[in-house]
């Protein structure tokens, strides 16, 4: 222990004008690393210097005599595991996880976006560098995106989808107020031409991907988990449109059939994939299609579900699916699918995104695989594989570091005590 408080103190010393902000860091930064975890290679390197001119990483090499760029900014994490910053596939960092059921309704879009705001930052320093937002009211998260590409707020590279698509009356729309009303979700379009044209009108307005809701969901109102919503046919529209726009399609699903339909129509990930079967683990695993698997979240949902105001029927629905889930995730982990960490981050609260960890390890993962998924794999998904999720040349200076050993301990990263994105130290203890 006094070791480590000693080269914290050491580091604290080192980078003490930038401890939170992200304010510039002109010239050369050398980042000394005691353990560098190498996602591509799977393995752990040791005494590693890691130079970083601007935002992107120069070199990487061993530490043994290497003096360093001259002039260079010394970091020193020599008693540290140094990590790639590690990726959230699937968040809804304009939500409040306190806000369940008809909270919600009191709550404007703009509300949200500024609850993004605050969650993007804590969602930052909790180590996760980038995300992928599926799912904002009134493009709340295109304008949380731009505000931080534009230096206004710190947090993590999104990807945004704006409104997630679905039919009337299902996960994708709102089925709280009474007829009165005659609302109707943003992002609802019945039939093959009305989603195509759905999917331009949200690339329109700024999303970098299209989420639909092939299925039911768990906290929505009136429908079932596992029954499928949209048809193949409409399914089958929107990918074939929103790839011919150069974007990628997350399908919320948790039923068996929706599962296997949004996987023969192209969707490049199946979120949830809660009730996949044996057909659904070997299709995915011939089409390439990932698996984002929240597998933490069942715990917040039944342990706090109902002082976060989440209806009663949502929290039946987790008692009745979440631990199949689980389940499932081992099977799919067996089978030799392609998975990439995602959490719901926003259905718990933001910030604990790295206690899923532990659950991918207890359901079949190995410390390295789990770690893989939230760097290169979920780097793959994204299209950003040369861009982020690993510590290499030309890549974003995007690095944690922790103490300990996360291969020993993989609880380790929920305790992440330095954070650079893009060049720029956001955390140090």
């Amino acid at each position: 222990m006094v070791k480590s408080k000693r080269w914290w103190g050491w580091l604290v010393a080192i980078v003490a004008s930038v401890p939170t902000a992200a304010s510039a860091a002109p010239g050369v930064v050398a980042i000394r690393a005691g353990r560098l975890v190498d996602v591509v290679n799977a393995q752990v390197l040791s005494d590693q210097t890691i130079v970083i001119e601007g935002e992107r990483i120069r070199s990487v090499g061993p530490s043994a005599g290497a003096s360093g760029p001259v002039g260079a900014q010394v970091i020193d994490l020599s008693r540290a595991t140094v990590l790639p910053g590690l990726i959230d596939a699937h968040t809804h960092l304009t939500s409040d996880p306190q806000l369940g059921g008809y909270r919600s309704l009191g709550v404007s879009a703009v509300r949200e976006a500024l609850y993004g705001a605050r969650a993007a930052r804590m969602t930052l320093q909790a180590g996760f560098t980038t995300v992928r937002n599926v799912g904002a009211s009134a493009y709340g998260d295109v304008a949380l995106r731009d505000a931080i590409n534009d230096g206004d707020i710190p947090g993590p590279r999104m990807l945004v989808s704006g409104p997630a698509l679905g039919i009337k009356g299902g996960h994708c729309d709102n089925n709280l107020l009474a007829p009165d009303y005659n609302y109707t979700g943003e992002g609802v379009a019945d039939g093959p031409w009305a989603a195509r044209a759905k999917v331009r009108e949200v690339v329109k307005y700024g999303a970098d991907l299209i989420k639909i809701c092939a299925t039911g969901g768990v906290l929505s109102k009136g429908d079932e988990p596992g029954a499928e919503q949209y048809s193949l046919e409409e399914m089958q529209a929107i990918v074939e449109e929103a790839h011919k726009l150069g974007r990628k399609v997350a399908a919320h699903a948790h039923g068996t059939a929706g599962i296997k339909d949004a996987i023969v129509a192209g969707v490049d990930s199946v979120e949830h994939a809660s009730l996949i079967d044996t057909e659904g683990i070997r299709l995915a695993r011939q089409k390439g299609t990932w698996l984002v698997m929240d597998i933490y979240n069942d715990d917040f949902i039944l342990q706090e579900g109902e002082k976060a105001g989440i209806l009663p029927e949502s929290i039946e629905k987790e008692r009745k699916i979440g631990k199949l889930q689980r389940e499932n995730f081992e099977r799919a982990v067996k089978g030799g699918d392609r998975i990439a960490f995602g959490t719901d981050a926003g259905v718990y609260p933001h910030g604990d995104n790295a206690k899923q960890f532990f659950y991918m390890v207890k359901y079949g993962m190995t410390p390295m695989q789990a770690i893989e998924a939230a760097t290169v794999n979920a780097a793959q998904l994204l299209g950003l594989q040369e861009q982020v999720g690993a510590i290499a040349p030309g890549r974003y200076a995007d690095i944690v570091a922790v103490d300990g050993d996360p291969l020993q301990d993989i609880t380790a990263l929920t305790k992440v005590r330095f954070v650079m994105k893009g060049g720029q130290v956001y955390k140090a203890p």
